[in-house]
């Protein structure tokens, strides 16, 4: 059976930061720059502070069949809340998604290296 690879991404808005939790954010919002924006199996938060109160983790995860993709959401939600809870930082308005990167389209790249006699 092959493995599947699954992107998940959960997004929310913090709620109710005190000063000092705001402080915080703004002190690591270099760490968390949308340009180190990865899918990684332990996630990866971005978020601009000091725009808006929005942030984004970013999941990967595997499975062997599709229905898998399911169970790997569940999971990057409760990362994403567990990591969330566990610095004080309140949070709403949580929602996720997740791609079956074995369903998604080949990119133009990826079909004409497809089409070449050397592949």
């Amino acid at each position: 059976m092959n493995t599947r690879t699954f992107r998940i991404t959960v997004r929310g808005v913090f709620d109710g930061l005190t000063d000092d939790q705001r402080a915080a954010l703004l002190t690591d919002a270099d760490a968390h720059d949308v340009l180190r924006a990865a899918f990684t199996p332990e996630g990866t938060l971005t978020y601009d502070i000091a725009a808006r109160p929005a942030f984004v983790f970013r999941f990967s995860d595997t499975g062997e069949k599709e229905e898998d993709i399911l169970d790997a959401t569940e999971r990057a939600k409760t990362a994403a809340e567990t990591w969330l809870s566990e610095r004080g930082y309140g949070f709403k308005s949580l929602r996720s998604s997740a791609e079956d990167l074995s369903q998604a389209p080949l990119s133009k790249r990826q079909r004409r290296a497809a089409r070449s006699p050397e592949a």
